[in-house]
């Protein structure tokens, strides 16, 4: 398999703001948030050689209740522009990075398809048992989800980075 990224929601071309983390070569996968949900599944699927699986601030809302996945969805639904407006701020926390030139309209179906995500322990430990070496980080400051209930999650199944003042973008304020 060669390198591979996958973008988050609303999002392309992202991968800069991660170069200094991300292992590139021909078998290493990643993904940023929702991406991280396709990067996952992406290797999960497939039976290439793949050694590193890096998930960087994946999008985990299992821990959130049917009404909050709701409400997103309905205030998606309302004005889609008010609400990438204020997710591209919240990725941004705490830095006062710029996010608008990485922006791309995401769908209603692709916000719905990463808040009803759910990591499943036993995929995770499959692609321990084919070899593959998970990596996580996370921003302790996340405005997006609870980043502290991920760690504790993902702690069992890969290696995890929990970077302490820095969101979801893992960026610290200039």
């Amino acid at each position: 398999m060669t390198f591979k990224y996958f973008s988050g929601f609303s999002l392309e071309k992202e991968s800069e703001l991660f170069k200094e983390y991300i292992n590139e070569n021909d078998f290493t996968v990643c993904g940023f948030s929702y991406g991280a949900i396709k990067a996952f599944e992406e290797v999960y699927n497939n039976t290439q050689r793949v050694d590193t699986l890096q998930l960087f601030s994946p999008a985990f809302f299992q821990t959130q209740d049917k009404r909050f996945k709701r409400t997103q969805l309905m205030f998606f639904k309302k004005d889609e522009n008010t609400y990438c407006e204020n997710f591209l701020e919240n990725i941004s926390f705490p830095s006062n990075f710029e996010m608008k030139h990485f922006f791309k309209k995401g769908s209603y179906e692709e916000l719905e398809e990463l808040l009803n995500y759910e990591w499943d322990e036993s995929k995770l430990q499959e692609l321990i048992n084919r070899g593959v070496k998970i990596e996580v980080y996370l921003g302790e400051e996340d405005k997006i989800f609870d980043s502290s209930k991920a760690c504790e999650f993902f702690r069992n199944h890969a290696t995890v980075y929990f970077i302490k003042n820095v969101g979801h973008i893992l960026k610290e304020k200039e």
